[in-house]
């Protein structure tokens, strides 16, 4: 059971504009409940008891919204990222190194998971690194596109990955387990040395990590989850929350 989850929520969300021009993402209400709520809820239903949120756009309106959070089952703790105008989220990465010291999850700020999601991740894998991926019929260039070879273990990893390669796509959701907690971490604060380093996803160190063989994928096929990204998402997301609150 991995106890302690990182939540990159320092994003403004531009896309959803004019629906973020005064929140952040991470604050937009689902059927009575912020997005970010929504996942610590589901994230301390499955077992997580310590959070750390990197946070960025409106971080002290996002600090006071998680303050009046109560739940006891879970501690959350907002780290600023300040570089999150320039950086891409291997920043946000970058800013919380110093708290992957053990097992722990990285759930991206703009996905809604399930209770089940969580659970299933939690089974366990064989891997030291796990990328969580459902699967399609087809997949869009927006879609963090997954090409998964023997085993399920990850060959690549990007949002250029042609049709002919791509079997699934990452929701967003990882698990570090053993060695690979260290692996992740070191190889961020090499990236975030190079000049480029800023401007790279942390999906990106994960496509590098790939050669080792130590990052597989563990398919949440059939069950709920959703992408807030598109003003059109938010429907689609409202429908999925409102089945949780019934």
């Amino acid at each position: 059971m991995i106890e302690h989850a990182i939540l990159l929520s320092a994003g403004q969300g531009s896309r959803l504009l004019p629906l973020t021009a005064e929140r952040p993402k991470c604050l937009i209400d689902f059927s009575g409940k912020s997005l970010i709520e929504w996942q610590i809820e589901m994230l301390a239903r499955g077992g997580v008891k310590r959070i750390d949120v990197v946070t960025g756009f409106m971080t002290d309106m996002v600090e006071a919204a998680i303050a009046r959070i109560d739940n006891p089952r879970v501690e959350v703790t907002c780290h600023f990222n300040p570089f999150f105008k320039v950086a891409d989220n291997l920043g946000s990465c970058w800013i919380v190194r110093e708290q992957m010291m053990n097992d722990f999850l990285i759930l991206n700020g703009d996905t809604l998971i399930s209770e089940d999601i969580v659970r299933k991740v939690q089974e366990g894998s064989d891997w030291p690194i796990a990328v969580t991926v459902d699967v399609k019929p087809s997949y869009d260039s927006d879609d963090m596109k997954v090409s998964r070879g023997e085993n399920g273990r990850l060959a690549r990893i990007g949002k250029t990955l042609t049709a002919e390669v791509s079997n699934a796509e990452s929701i967003g959701f990882l698990a570090f387990r053993g060695e690979g907690a260290e692996l992740f971490r070191n190889t961020v604060r090499d990236t975030m040395r190079t000049p480029d380093g800023v401007n790279h996803w942390y999906l990106k160190v994960i496509d590098m990590i790939a050669d080792s063989g130590k990052v597989g994928t563990k398919s949440i096929e059939g069950l709920d989850w959703a992408e807030v990204d598109f003003l059109n998402d938010i429907e689609i997301a409202t429908e999925l929350t409102d089945r949780w609150v019934g």
